[in-house]
């Protein structure tokens, strides 16, 4: 837009752009994390053309292309990776503002889009999503099991809003808030020579014969370091079963024999007879630690302090009291 100011012996010309609005700058934020303007499009609920046409027009105020078109996935400029940075923040800036409203109502209300890994999921998901929902029905939860790449990848792209799972992560962009300790526990066969003894330790266990999670899951690195990577690469196991499910490793051993490592709380739903099977480590314990994780952007705290809240009403107390006696199994 050009003005013209006009004077008895000199005419000045003063060109200006117009504001950037905030639906352009959802609509390049979405096309930079989804690479694609269609599917940029769905996900902010409008037509392609629309959203073609109002990224277009921006790029034509600002005199300067945003994304590079010829690259597919679409990928931003040089210039357009420091313009979206900056809008992501203006996102952020105004997110914090529903926060802010948000935290003088005593109801909860909006969406919650939460990853748990399936290691912990079912230990506190059904205990705490019941009270959760009961206290604060006007709010819209989901729950996905997602493994520790998937949640790590979703909150740098913004498609959940936190995610609770084992740490430390070493992702600088994340924060993480730990909501407990969890010890670490053996599960053997009836006939194994480890229920000989009241309690185990790391050197007591032979790889040879130990049932595990995949590689996809981050508990599976922690049982190798506990056992020792040395060991466990020079296992000798002719048959190799990685699972996805904790029960399933319960299962393997019932009938197959050998040991598995199971989280405490896994434990809840075992029958009082399979307790019998289960040998706790000596001190220093090795647990995993868990934390509440969010990215640089995150502003719903308060709904992060409700759900911190009723999760640890359900974790037992020696969980979330300090304790100098643990060895904590980092991922690697």
């Amino acid at each position: 837009m050009v003005y013209r100011l006009q004077r008895p012996d000199c005419i000045f010309e003063l060109k200006t752009h117009n504001i950037m609005t905030l639906t352009q700058i959802e609509y390049i934020v979405a096309v930079e994390k989804n690479g694609s303007f269609v599917t940029a499009a769905e996900k902010c609920f409008v037509t392609q053309p629309t959203l073609s046409m109002q990224i277009q027009k921006l790029e034509e105020e600002l005199g300067m292309k945003i994304f590079d078109r010829n690259h597919h996935p679409i990928i931003a400029t040089d210039m357009g990776k420091k313009i979206i940075e900056q809008a992501k923040k203006v996102l952020f800036e105004r997110n914090k503002i529903d926060e802010l409203i948000s935290a003088q109502k005593d109801d909860l209300i909006g969406s919650l889009n939460i990853g748990i890994i399936p290691t912990v999921a079912p230990c506190i998901v059904p205990r705490t999503l019941k009270s959760f929902v009961k206290k604060f029905p006007n709010l819209d939860i989901t729950i996905s099991e997602l493994t520790t790449t998937q949640i790590v990848q979703k909150l740098k792209e913004g498609d959940i809003d936190f995610g609770i799972l084992s740490t430390p992560l070493f992702e600088k962009s994340l924060k993480e808030s730990v909501l407990y300790h969890e010890p670490y526990v053996v599960y053997a066969a009836k006939d194994h020579k480890l229920l000989s003894k009241k309690e185990i330790s790391p050197e007591d266990l032979n790889p040879d014969e130990i049932w595990s999670l995949g590689d996809e899951h981050c508990m599976r690195f922690q049982i190798i370091n506990l056992c020792g990577k040395q060991k466990f690469v020079g296992a000798r196991n002719t048959f190799n079963y990685n699972s996805g499910s904790l029960l399933s490793l319960v299962r393997m051993v019932d009938i197959n024999g050998g040991f598995t490592i199971l989280p405490e709380l896994s434990l809840s739903e075992f029958p009082e007879g399979l307790m019998d099977q289960v040998r706790y480590f000596k001190d220093p314990q090795p647990v995993r630690e868990i934390s509440l994780v969010t990215n640089k952007y995150f502003t719903k705290n308060k709904m992060a302090i409700a759900f911190t809240e009723s999760v640890l009403s359900n974790i037992p107390d020696k969980m979330k009291a300090k304790n100098k006696k643990r060895t904590i199994l980092q991922i690697h």
